[in-house]
């Protein structure tokens, strides 16, 4: 029986007929292609939309143009053209076959062929194509009935799919999350494992990239766990073992008790050693961002005994509350003390002081330190109080200088 996409708001988007009728959808010269029509099929919100077409990028250009649509030739030398429509991109990608690969990157060519344009891709779900007008689902290997029984499978032979490009591996288990029921297809489970190696061709801004995505996903334990048994990350992040499969699984439970929402650097510093040290060596190595590196190393600083809010003060409100997940013995009940709020400035200044009679110089610094840590320590009281602790603190080091 032939499966229709179902109907959803995406597809009503304002611009999309007219985009369609350029590109010829009445000729059959278009059909949405990917994770639209994955996520179409599985009710999910869709949010990027991927269209395939027989039309050559110039062509594509061109059609855009004469019906007035804004077009990017974002990948242009990879058959991609991006149209704009209502501040919304819509990838457009011409039908390709596969030249020749090394694992990073394919010589591409251009075809009218469908089934060979799907043969190129990963994995089966990710090969299906919908008729914009008709709705028809295009299916050549099975992807419909895989979608049905939550199995993620390579499309032809997982080997051959992984040595045209080696990130497959790291999709493989992110694709397994994210729509598989936790149980590999056989043959793919053991093509990702004798080919991990290959992983240190890839870039580490690659790598990383799919790994937080990954994390990203609401349930990524049973993955992860056959990622570490099958011995995938030890070529590229070593330190993630099982000690740190448990840490995350009671990151997790205390994402999900304390509302806090999930957050994919967090969870990678939950999976690391809980040493900043480390984490910044791994945060290099995959060429985080200076910021995201500084996250991972807060977040495993580990706290002093201090109130959820006099540590937001500190370190940050983000910082405080990765903290606060991660370790399992602080009191989730406090969080609720930083929704919604705003670490406040100390609203004196060392000018105040010395109009107090403190003498300017080291003692100064010395001396606004205290007031803020007296402050801190009180719960941030209003500057009635934080005047009386200027008085005490000043009189305090003008007594010392006597």
């Amino acid at each position: 029986m032939t499966s229709l996409l179902p109907d959803a708001d995406w597809r009503h988007r304002p611009g999309l007929d007219a985009l369609l009728k350029a590109l010829g959808a009445e000729q059959g010269l278009v059909r949405f292609v990917g994770g639209a029509v994955r996520d179409g099929l599985l009710g999910l919100p869709v949010n990027d939309l991927d269209i395939a077409t027989v039309i050559d990028p110039k062509g594509v250009m061109e059609r855009l143009k004469l019906a007035g649509i804004k077009a990017v030739p974002t990948g242009i030398d990879h058959g991609t053209v991006t149209a704009v429509i209502h501040g919304w991109p819509v990838e457009i990608t011409t039908l390709r076959r596969d030249v020749s690969t090394d694992g990073r990157r394919a010589t591409i060519a251009y075809t009218g062929d469908w089934r060979e344009d799907a043969a190129r891709r990963d994995f089966t779900i990710n090969a299906l194509y919908a008729d914009p007008l008709t709705h028809e689902i295009t299916d050549f290997f099975g992807g419909v009935a895989d979608l049905k029984a939550h199995r993620v499978r390579f499309i032809g032979d997982a080997d051959a799919r992984i040595a045209e490009d080696h990130l497959r591996i790291l999709r493989y288990f992110r694709f397994l999350a994210r729509f598989g029921d936790d149980r590999p297809d056989a043959a793919s489970y053991a093509a990702c494992r004798a080919a991990a190696n290959s992983l240190m061709a890839l870039s580490r801004e690659r790598i990383a990239d799919e790994l937080l995505k990954l994390l990203a996903v609401p349930r990524p334990l049973a993955a992860l766990r056959l990622m570490i048994d099958g011995g995938i990350l030890l070529p590229v992040v070593p330190e993630i073992d099982g000690s740190g499969l448990a840490r995350l699984s009671a990151l997790i439970e205390r994402e999900a008790a304390s509302g806090a929402g999930l957050s994919a650097l967090r969870r990678l510093a939950a999976l690391l050693p809980p040493d900043p040290r480390a984490a910044d060596q791994v945060g290099a190595r995959l060429k985080l961002s200076n910021k995201a590196r500084k996250r991972l190393m807060t977040a495993l600083e580990g706290g002093g005994g201090e109130t959820p809010r006099a540590l937001a003060f500190r370190i940050g409100v983000e910082g405080a509350i990765d903290q606060i997940l991660i370790d399992p013995a602080a009191s989730l009940d406090s969080m609720g003390t930083l929704t919604d709020w705003t670490p406040p400035r100390l609203p004196i200044s060392g000018g105040a002081l010395i109009a107090r009679g403190l003498q300017p110089g080291p003692d100064v610094a010395r001396a606004l330190a205290q007031v803020q840590e007296i402050w801190v320590a009180e719960g941030f009281p209003d500057e009635a109080r934080v005047a009386e602790i200027a008085d005490q603190t000043v009189s305090k080091f003008q007594r010392a200088r006597q």
